[in-house]
C-alpha cells in the first residue's frame, strides 16, 4: 500500500478559543506531511478569527468558515470533499478539544500505512482508555459501541470513534451524499459504509481525555439519533440497501 504524502486534519470547531491556539500547535508538530483545515461554524467567540491571523505565513493551515451551526457530519463532509479537491492522500478526523492527543497521528499514519484503509483512535481495543470522564458518561460511550457492534455486525470495539485516520480510496468510494447523521452517529455511519465497501479497518488503542476548556456538545437529540440510526443501517443491510 502506497505510503501517505500528504495528510490533511479536519477539525470541524464552535466556540474553542480556549483550547484553538495549543491544538493547531500541536497538530502541525504532530508530523511534517499534515496540514490542518479547520472548519468553523461562525463561532460567536472569534475562534474563527483567531485561526484566520495564524494563517499569516502558515502554508500547513487552512479555514473553512461556514454560515452557522450546521453540525458535526457536514463538517466533516465538508472536509472530506476539501481533501479530495486538494490531492490529500488522507484524513485524520480530530476534535479541537485535545481529547485527542495530536501525538497519536503519526501512529495513525503508520497503522494506514501497513495496510489499513480506515483506522481508528480506539478507546476500548485494550481495555477502557479513557481519562476523566464521569462514570455514567464513559458508561454511555461503551455500551453504544457494544449495542451498534451487536446490531450492525459491524467488528468495531468502538464504532462511535472521533479520531480516525482515512485513505482518499475510501473518500472517493463512500457515496458522501447519502450521509445523512448529523450528529456523532455519523462516526458510526461512516464507518459502516467503509466496512460495507469491503475496506480495511483497524482499531489502534489510544487515550482518550475529556476536555479541560469549553463544554462538551455532546446532547440527548444527538444520542437518540445515533440509537436510531443503528437500526436503520441493520435493516439496509438485510434488504439490500447498502452498497
Amino acid at each position: 500500500m502506497r505510503p501517505l504524502n500528504k495528510v490533511l486534519a479536519v477539525m470541524p470547531t464552535y466556540n474553542e478559543r480556549d483550547n484553538i491556539l495549543k491544538v493547531i500547535e500541536r497538530v502541525l508538530a504532530s508530523d511534517a506531511r499534515v496540514e490542518l483545515l479547520v472548519i468553523d461554524d461562525a463561532s460567536p467567540d472569534g475562534t474563527g478569527d483567531i485561526v484566520a491571523r495564524l494563517m499569516n505565513g502558515n502554508g500547513r493551515l487552512h479555514l473553512m468558515r461556514r454560515a452557522g451551526k450546521l453540525g458535526l457530519g457536514t463538517a466533516y463532509v465538508a472536509g472530506f470533499r476539501y481533501a479530495l479537491q486538494h490531492d490529500y492522500d488522507a484524513v485524520v478526523q480530530i476534535d479541537a478539544d485535545l481529547s485527542h492527543n495530536p501525538k497519536d497521528i503519526p501512529r495513525l499514519i503508520t497503522y494506514a500505512e501497513r495496510g489499513a484503509h480506515l483506522v481508528v483512535g480506539s478507546r476500548y481495543i485494550s481495555g477502557v482508555n479513557v481519562v476523566n470522564w464521569p462514570l455514567q458518561r464513559l458508561l454511555i460511550s461503551y455500551f453504544a459501541s457494544v449495542y451498534t457492534r451487536l446490531v450492525t455486525a459491524m467488528p468495531l470495539r468502538d464504532a462511535t470513534a472521533g479520531f480516525n485516520l482515512i485513505r482518499r480510496e475510501v473518500l472517493q468510494a463512500v457515496d458522501l451524499d447519502r450521509i445523512k447523521t448529523n450528529g456523532y452517529g455519523f462516526q458510526i455511519e461512516f464507518k459502516f459504509y467503509t466496512w460495507k465497501k469491503g475496506f480495511r479497518i483497524v482499531e489502534c488503542p489510544i487515550v482518550f481525555i475529556e476536555r479541560a476548556e469549553g463544554q462538551s456538545k455532546m446532547d440527548r437529540k444527538i444520542m437518540i439519533e445515533a440509537a436510531v440510526l443503528v437500526w436503520k443501517l441493520r435493516l439496509m443491510s438485510i434488504f439490500g440497501g447498502v452498497h
